[in-house]
């Protein structure tokens, strides 16, 4: 069934709502997935804060030269997805890689995608996919301010062992001391 105008100006501004209201996007070609295989990524990218669509091609590039983006036309070959990300890119560029290795071969293919405002293409794919997530860049950013404050608790610790080990050895040497004049004042009487 052939989309009327009206369904195509729909489906325009529909991928105009969501390039604005996303970081970025992910590509992929799929090939004879089933309808369960696909909800269930359609499940997955909801769960990792994206929103993903079966695109119509020749609108989705008109899309993209209305935003300026030049696409490679080996991109866009065949049926696509688009997963629109409303967190963080790279996380789900790593669902879609995992997911199609879990498919069988030549089901679904990563193609490429959007992060800051520039296209990527399947050769950088790979480099996408190990950028750290948001998680993982928070809590390198907590390590990093927390280090300095450990550190200083440590040394803090460190000086008052050493302070109780002196008093420690100080209240030893009284004990063996006034243990010694007792000892002394008992022999002597």
């Amino acid at each position: 069934m052939a989309n009327t105008r009206a369904r195509k100006e729909e489906l325009v501004a529909e991928y105009h709502r969501q390039m604005d209201e996303s970081t970025g996007f992910v590509m992929a070609e799929y090939n004879a997935l089933s309808v369960p295989q696909m909800q269930d990524l359609r499940r997955q990218t909801r769960q990792a804060e994206g929103e993903m669509f079966v695109i119509k091609n020749t609108l989705f590039k008109l899309v993209l030269k209305e935003r300026d983006l030049a696409v490679p036309e080996d991109l866009m070959t065949g049926p696509m997805v688009v997963a629109f990300c409303h967190k963080d890119v790279p996380s789900l560029v790593k669902l879609f890689r995992n997911a199609a290795r879990d498919f069988e071969a030549d089901r679904l293919m990563v193609r490429g995608g959007l992060l800051e405002g520039r296209i990527f293409g399947q050769d950088e794919v790979l480099a996408v996919s190990n950028l750290p997530t948001r998680e993982e860049l928070l809590s390198m950013v907590l390590r990093t301010i927390n280090a300095p404050a450990t550190q200083t608790v440590g040394v803090v610790a460190s000086g008052i062992r050493q302070v109780l080990n002196v008093v420690k050895a100080y209240a030893d040497k009284l004990e063996e001391a006034g243990g010694a004049s007792a000892e002394t004042a008992g022999a002597a009487a």
